[in-house]
Order: structure tokens, then sequence, then C-alpha cells
């Protein structure tokens, strides 16, 4: 297995280059998206589609008007020409009694568009640290020979959760594997971090950014410590060719 990490949203754009067909693509924006999206699917929801843009989920609104939509600015759930979103993109929103059996369309400011641009790759999962054991299971069990580790980050900069979210899986991969992982220099790095981070995760986590954004609104500080739950949610998220996330 070789696995590479994608540190910082300004790499992002060199995706669209790259020949992903054999490459498996975990995303991470552990604040919030995929963490949000991973509870999604254990409370039920029947797919998710996420997307770039504002219009984007407008417009599909617009055809199935039975859709929930959700998602963020800022941190803050979006209110767009007249229309506010059902939903933001605090995980503990999403319970069962919400959103069981619906289709929800997501845009976010980081995570949605990580996972757009990995379109093409072979494999796209939306991973967290509430589902990280099983993300592992599935690289190993699928035998992927080529997995590319992407850290949504905050706006155009590195976000620290993420990357220690990616060594995190690192740690995993090398643990339960035969064989070392043969890694890059972004994916020791990454889990480097995490190893010196591990004992005290919360604490690294909560001088992060976007953590110190959340921290700061009453209503939303607590998805910072919901977020750094390990495996709670036994399921793999699945992002598949027509850009729907099942488990």
């Amino acid at each position: 297995m070789k696995i590479e990490v994608i540190l910082s949203p300004a790499e992002l754009p060199a995706l669209a280059k790259r020949d992903l067909r054999e490459t498996v693509c975990a995303v991470f924006d552990i604040l919030r998206a995929t963490s949000t999206f991973v509870t999604m699917l254990h409370h039920g929801a029947r797919e998710i589609i996420p997307v770039s843009e504002i219009s984007e989920a407008l417009q599909i609104k617009k055809t199935r008007p039975d859709i929930l939509l959700a998602g963020e600015r800022h941190g803050l759930k979006i209110c767009a020409s007249g229309i506010d979103f059902d939903l933001g993109n605090s995980p503990r929103e999403f319970t069962p009694e919400k959103i069981r059996d619906k289709t929800i369309v997501s845009t976010t400011t980081n995570g949605t568009r990580a996972l757009r641009a990995c379109t093409g790759a072979k494999t796209v999962l939306a991973s967290s640290f509430l589902n990280l054991k099983a993300t592992a299971q599935f690289l190993q069990e699928h035998k992927t020979k080529n997995v590319l580790l992407i850290c949504a980050g905050t706006g155009k900069n590195k976000a620290d959760e993420d990357i220690l979210a990616a060594g995190a899986l690192m740690e995993l991969l090398t643990a339960r594997g035969d064989a070392r992982p043969t890694a890059s220099n972004s994916a020791e790095a990454a889990r480097n971090f995490y190893l010196e981070a591990k004992s005290h995760l919360a604490d690294a986590v909560s001088n992060s950014e976007n953590a110190q954004r959340l921290l700061a609104i009453s209503e939303l500080r607590d998805d910072v410590s919901f977020c750094l739950q390990r495996d709670i949610f036994p399921l793999v998220a699945q992002m598949t060719a027509d850009g729907i996330i099942r488990r």
C-alpha cells in the first residue's frame, strides 16, 4: 500500500490533472463536513449529495422538493436567495427524527469541495475520527494499493484537525498491516504530528483555527468534542461515481 497525504486545500486543484482511477481517496474535514456526513448515515439518512456551491443545492431543490438542504458558510447555517436551509453543518442537528430515509444535499466551505475534487478516483470515502477504524478496515480488506488522504482544510489554510485524523489513520494502517505501508513525506509528517499530539488530542485541536471559531459560538462549541469521538460509528461512507454518498 502506498499512502500520500494532501495537507492543504491549495493542493486540490492539481488533482484534476492526476489519474486517480487506481487510487482510493479518503477525505477528512473533521470540523465538520465529513464528521457530519458519517453521523447522517448512522442516523438513517438515505443518501447525501455533496455540492460545491449554494446555487447547485438550490437548483437540485427546485427539481426535488422532497430533499433536505444542509450546509454552512463561515460555520453558520446558510440563508440564501430568501431560502433558509433546513439544517446547518453541526452533526448534532442530524437526529434520526429529522433525517431518517431522507436525501440530503449539502454544501460546505471546504469539505464538499474536497470531495468533488476527487471525481475520477477509484473510490472516495468521507472519513472522520467517528469512523476511523471502519475506514482502515475497508482499505485493508480491499487490498488498496494507492491511498490518497485529503485534508480539506479551513478556508485556504491547513487544518490541524484534518492532518491529525490523517495521521491517526496512518497509525492504524501501520498497526494492522502485515507490511508497513510505503508512505510519502507528507504521510509520515501527518503520522508524526498525530503521534506527538495523541496524548492531548483535544487540546491540540482546540487551538486550531476552525475549533477556535466554533468554540466562540455557544450553540456550536460542543461540535468540537463530538467530532473528536473515536470509532462510535462502525460504517464506511462511500461516494459513488454518481457523486452520492451512501453507507
